[in-house]
C-alpha cells in the first residue's frame, strides 16, 4: 500500500507539475482518442482513395482540336499589311536608321525619330536612353524576317558590331516595333 501511495504522490506532486509531464499526459490522451476513433469508425474500404484507378486514360485536351505540338509542319501565316502602309521590313529599316542616329544628334531629336515607329510600351522603356548608348554605327545587310503570326513578326538586322533583333506588331498605325534587343556576335 505504501508503494502505491508513493507512486500516486510522486505522480501528482512532481510529474504532473512539470512541463514534460503535462506534455506526456496530453500525448497519451490524443493517442487514446485517435485509437478509439479508429476502432469505432467505419472500416477502411480498399477501393477508396489512391488505389481506385480509372478505367481509361485521363483526357485533358480535345483530341480533335488540332496539333498542339512544338513541331508544326504548316508554314506560319504571312504578315498582313494594309494597302499603302509600311511593310514590316520597311518599318524595321526606318527604325534601325532612327535608332542608329547620326553624329551630334540630340536626345530629343533621337526620341522623336523613334516615336512614330515604336509602340507606347517601347517608348516608355526607351525614356531616358540617349543616342550615344547605341552600340553600332551602320546596317551591314538586309533584314531576315521570321514570320510568327499575321500580326507579329521578328526581324534580325545585321549591324557592324552585332545584330539588332526587333519584334514588330501591327496596330491601327501600321507595323510598330514593340521589342528591341541587341545581340553581340
Amino acid at each position: 500500500m505504501t508503494a502505491m501511495r508513493r507512486a500516486l504522490e510522486f505522480l501528482f506532486t512532481r510529474a504532473l507539475r512539470s512541463r514534460l509531464g503535462i506534455a506526456l499526459l496530453i500525448g497519451v490522451v490524443v493517442v487514446g482518442v485517435l485509437g478509439a476513433a479508429r476502432l469505432v469508425g467505419n472500416p477502411v474500404d480498399s477501393t477508396d482513395g489512391l488505389s481506385n484507378r480509372p478505367d481509361g486514360p485521363i483526357i485533358t485536351v480535345d483530341p480533335t482540336a488540332g496539333d498542339d505540338g512544338l513541331l508544326n509542319s504548316a508554314a506560319p501565316p504571312s504578315p498582313v499589311t494594309s494597302p499603302g502602309a509600311r511593310t514590316p521590313e520597311q518599318t524595321a529599316d526606318r527604325f534601325a536608321a532612327a535608332w542608329l542616329g547620326r553624329p551630334g544628334m540630340t536626345t530629343e531629336d533621337w526620341q522623336a525619330g523613334l516615336r512614330p515607329l515604336s509602340t507606347p510600351a517601347l517608348r516608355e522603356k526607351l525614356t531616358g536612353a540617349e543616342p550615344e548608348s547605341v552600340p553600332a554605327e551602320k546596317v551591314t545587310g538586309p533584314p531576315t524576317m521570321r514570320e510568327r503570326t499575321e500580326t507579329f513578326v521578328e526581324l534580325l538586322l545585321p549591324l557592324d558590331t552585332g545584330r539588332l533583333r526587333l519584334e514588330l506588331v501591327t496596330s491601327d498605325d501600321g507595323w510598330l516595333v514593340d521589342v528591341l534587343d541587341w545581340e553581340r556576335p
